[in-house]
């Protein structure tokens, strides 16, 4: 039988479901094969179309499917590499609902959220356990208890039990104890309530973990433990950490997989070794000046994978990183050389419009002229060659047809196949594409293969009929579409490290397996500080 752990989130949002649901999902995926499933109220398909700085950063998977940044948690955490079906939301629940209805597959029915809305998600998640050969099945809901948003999927969740079990069903609710100003002492109160408001909808947890501070007393244990009808050895801390990978170790140390394995009749034992090494390294005193160059800095969630990808290089590499925000609008009017002031190496993320796009322009710029490592990501890399074609080939007034549709030197321009899409949900080039790396580039070396696959995200790309012209002053093209019509991959040779590409390799990156590309750049930063 498969067996189901349900994540459900109480007292207030941002507590942390999804990294929570992945430490757990981490200590199990060493003897079992485990599936993740995310579950988001919102009636938007996807999160595709949605602000970073409201939502964090859109994750796109392999399939091309534009999901919750938890599921960068997830592939990070899993070593698993996941397809849009793991990703349902209310729009797409919806969605697939009217589509039957309209096709008749409810016998003229009058279509309702109870039963048919349920029996649909319900049969979504056992659908993707069985096409995914799942031996656990993780499911997060996302928001908290007595959301509106999330009561199909509650309900849904109930009905997973009764259908297929207590033994294979185990429900964790991951809750709030806070410690109020001028008391010093933890409450359990919220997390009372909260689990109050979980049992009124037929759902009885059968872990608790406490988002707090610092470990929570065995006094608010046995508080919770006995209000919340739950053994106490269930009730598990989840403390504040500054860094991620060290929860799994938090939960393993409070015997988290005995209470699951004897409840779902597991027999879970992680290898930790590899895990711990890298996390529990001491604390580096070599520490990188990076920044993060775009216009979403006010939430920092919003490049939470790019953030993640260097600091895996960075425990690769024995140093730590401190990354210096930078809002390019700012650069704009202002002074780039005061921006970059000690700072030791720079990356410009992806990203769309306008907005502090001639600042970004203005830092790639010094970075070239400085010598001072640089790594571009999508848009970073599109911005990098108009930087290239303005100031070395001469190109004035060179530009992105995104932002100057009158450009006479549209060195970035729309792919053919998308000039007359009239919806933006799903046009752009998602997914993962191969590319061919140039022999003997500094890609190549960075990779170690001639054929690589990563991510993308993106309308526009590098115009061919500019190739030429570029690499005649200059500019290497170092990876190519399988076809030879799209620049995948920039470098520059007198340089430490100026390397760009069209992907999101920060997608792809794990505490286990960096990115090539930024162990590249820290390296590079590391070499460069030696000099």
């Amino acid at each position: 039988m498969v067996k189901y752990i349900i994540v459900t989130g109480g007292v207030l949002s941002g507590l942390g479901k999804g990294v929570a649901a992945a430490s757990i999902g981490h200590l199990l995926s060493y003897d079992y094969k485990v599936i993740p499933i995310k579950c988001d109220g919102y009636l938007n398909v996807d999160p595709g179309t949605m602000n970073p700085v409201e939502h964090g950063e859109v994750f796109v998977l392999d399939d091309g499917t534009e999901v919750d940044m938890d599921f960068g948690h997830y592939e990070r955490f899993l070593s698993t590499t996941c397809t849009g079906r793991q990703n349902l939301t209310m729009g797409k629940v919806f969605q697939e609902l009217r589509v039957l209805e309209r096709k008749g597959e409810f016998l003229g029915k009058t279509v309702q959220f109870v039963p048919h809305g349920v029996n649909h998600i319900v049969n979504w998640w056992e659908d993707v356990a069985t096409k995914r050969e799942a031996e656990v099945v993780l499911i997060e809901i996302g928001g908290t208890v007595g959301d509106m948003e999330n009561e199909l999927y509650l309900e849904a969740a109930r009905r997973l039990r009764a259908k297929q079990g207590n033994e294979n069903v185990f429900f964790i609710h991951l809750t709030y104890v806070p410690i109020p100003g001028g008391v010093n002492e933890q409450k359990s109160k919220p997390t009372q309530q909260s689990v109050s408001m979980l049992m009124q909808r037929g759902i009885i947890p059968d872990m608790i973990l406490c988002r707090s501070t610092d470990y929570v007393s065995e006094n608010i244990k046995e508080k919770i433990s006995i209000f919340c009808n739950i053994d106490k050895t269930a009730v598990i801390s989840a403390i504040d950490v500054d860094d991620v990978y060290k929860i799994p170790l938090i939960f393993e140390s409070q015997d988290v997989l005995n209470v699951i394995n004897k409840k779902l009749g597991l027999n879970a034992k992680p290898d930790l070794v590899e895990w711990k090494k890298l996390v529990e390294k001491k604390e580096l005193t070599n520490k990188l000046r990076v920044a993060i160059c775009g216009k979403y800095t006010a939430l920092e969630d919003s490049y939470a994978s790019v953030v993640e990808a260097l600091n895996h290089a960075a425990k690769h590499n024995d140093v730590s990183v401190e990354i210096v925000w930078i809002d390019t609008e700012s650069v704009e009017t202002g002074c780039v050389v005061e921006a970059l002031k000690n700072i030791q190496g720079v990356i410009v993320p992806g990203g769309f419009g306008s907005r502090g796009v001639e600042g970004k322009i203005k830092v790639i710029k010094y970075c070239r002229e400085n010598k001072i490592p640089y790594l571009g990501l999508c848009y970073g890399l599109q911005l990098a060659v108009i930087d290239f074609a303005r100031n070395v080939c001469g190109l004035e007034g060179a530009h992105t047809t995104e932002i100057d549709k009158e450009t006479k030197s549209p060195v970035i321009d729309i792919l053919p196949d998308k000039k007359d899409v009239k919806n933006l949900g799903g046009t752009l080039r998602l997914g993962a594409y191969d590319a061919i790396l140039l022999k003997g580039s500094m890609v190549s070396d960075l990779y170690s293969a001639g054929v690589v696959s990563e991510r993308h995200r993106h309308r526009y790309e590098v115009n061919p009929s500019y190739h030429d012209l570029l690499i005649d002053n200059g500019l290497k093209i170092s990876g190519y579409s399988p076809d030879g019509r799209l620049a995948e991959f920039i470098e520059l040779e007198d340089h430490p490290f100026f390397v760009a590409t069209q992907a999101h390799p920060e997608l792809k990156s794990s505490l286990l397996r960096p990115a090539p590309l930024f162990m590249g750049l820290v390296t590079a930063i590391i070499e460069t500080e030696r000099k």
